[in-house]
C-alpha cells in the first residue's frame, strides 16, 4: 500500500468554541447502564473500569445524558472520575426524557429543558454544563416535541445566558433547523446519526465542516451491526452491511492489523477534520480497541473505497 496518507489528523485535538479543546476520539456514556439503556449496569466495577480506563488513555471528551438510565451514566461519570480533570469536557442532552415504557421521549418545554439540565448539574456535580445538545426529532429516531423548535433553542440560550451551560450543541436535526439555530447564535458541536452505513446527514456534515463545527456522530460503529459475530440474516432487509461491505471492511481490517470497528473509526476520523467520534461500550477490553484506532491511518484510497460502498 501506498504510504500517503490523509495525515495523522486523528490524534489530533481541536476546539469546542474558543476555550474547550478535546481529543478527536471520546466515549460515549450511552452503553454503561443496564440493557435497553435502562437501570444499573450489569457489571458495576466494570462500568466504573470503562470511564476510568478511557481517561487514563487520554480520553478528554466524555458524552452523556441524564435520560442514560435515567441518570446512571452521570452517577456513573461522577464516582469514577470526580472530581474532574480540568482538561476533561463532559457534553450532555436535553430535550429528552424516558417513559414509564422505558422509552426516549421528547421533553422541550422550557420548563423541562430547565429542569433536565439542573439534573444534569446535580447528577454531574458541576456547576456549569461544557455543552449541552438540544436533542430534537430530525432524524426520524424521536418523535418532535409539542414546543416550536427555536422557541425551545432559545429556552436553552438563556440557561446559557444564566451561567448553568457554557456551550451549545444541536442532536438530531435537520440541515434546516441547523441554519435556523445559526441565525439566533452560535453552535459549537452537532451530533447526528453518521456511519460506515448511514450517511443521511452528508448535508448536515458538509455544513459543519465549512463552518468549523464540530460535527459528533453517534452510532459511529453502526450500532454493532458492524460486529463480524453478528448474524446479519436475522436483522431487517436493507439494515446489515452487505457482502460488498463485509469484504472492503475486512480487507482493509487485515491490511492494517485491526479490527472492523477500528476501521470504521478510523474512517471517520480520516473523512473530515471536524469529527469527533464518541464510540460508546461497557467493556475495558473495547474502550482500549477504540481508543486504538486513532494509531490506523487509512490511505487516501482506502478512505475513498469505504466512503463509496456506504
Amino acid at each position: 500500500m501506498t504510504n500517503d496518507h490523509v495525515g495523522e489528523s486523528a490524534r489530533e485535538r481541536r476546539k469546542l468554541g474558543e476555550d474547550l479543546e478535546v481529543g478527536r476520539l471520546g466515549l460515549g456514556a450511552m452503553q454503561l447502564p443496564g440493557p435497553g439503556v435502562w437501570g444499573p449496569p450489569v457489571d458495576h466495577e466494570e462500568a466504573l473500569g470503562v470511564l476510568r480506563t478511557a481517561r487514563d488513555l487520554g480520553v478528554t471528551h466524555i458524552d452523556s445524558s441524564d435520560a442514560y438510565g435515567p441518570h446512571v451514566s452521570n452517577d456513573l461519570i461522577r464516582e469514577a472520575l470526580h472530581p474532574y480533570p480540568p482538561d476533561l469536557v463532559i457534553s450532555t442532552k436535553v430535550g429528552v426524557i424516558r417513559d414509564q415504557s422505558k422509552a426516549f421521549v421528547a421533553a422541550d418545554r422550557p420548563q423541562q429543558l430547565r429542569d433536565q439540565a439542573e439534573a444534569n448539574l446535580r447528577r454531574l456535580g458541576l456547576n456549569e454544563l461544557d455543552l449541552v445538545y438540544l436533542r430534537v426529532g430530525g432524524d426520524g429516531l424521536l418523535a418532535p416535541g409539542p414546543t416550536p423548535f427555536i422557541e425551545a433553542w432559545g429556552a436553552l440560550s438563556n440557561l446559557k445566558t444564566e451561567g448553568l451551560i457554557r456551550h451549545l450543541g444541536l442532536s438530531g436535526v435537520t440541515h434546516g433547523q441547523l441554519t435556523e439555530a445559526l441565525l439566533e447564535g452560535p453552535v459549537v458541536a452537532v451530533q447526528n446519526r453518521y456511519h460506515l452505513l448511514d450517511r443521511s446527514s452528508a448535508d448536515v456534515l458538509h455544513t459543519c465542516e465549512e463552518l468549523d463545527i464540530a460535527f459528533v456522530p453517534y452510532f459511529p460503529l453502526s450500532a454493532g451491526i458492524l460486529k463480524p459475530e453478528l448474524d446479519t440474516s436475522q436483522l431487517p432487509p436493507g439494515v446489515g452491511p452487505t457482502d460488498r461491505q463485509k469484504r472492503s471492511l475486512d480487507t482493509i481490517a487485515h491490511r492494517h492489523d485491526a479490527s472492523r470497528a477500528q476501521i470504521a473509526l478510523a474512517w471517520l476520523l480520516h473523512l473530515a477534520p471536524n469529527i469527533l467520534a464518541i464510540p460508546g461500550t461497557s467493556s475495558v477490553s473495547h474502550v482500549k480497541e477504540n481508543i486504538d484506532a486513532t494509531h490506523v491511518l487509512l490511505a487516501n484510497e482506502e478512505v475513498q473505497e469505504l466512503t463509496c460502498i456506504g
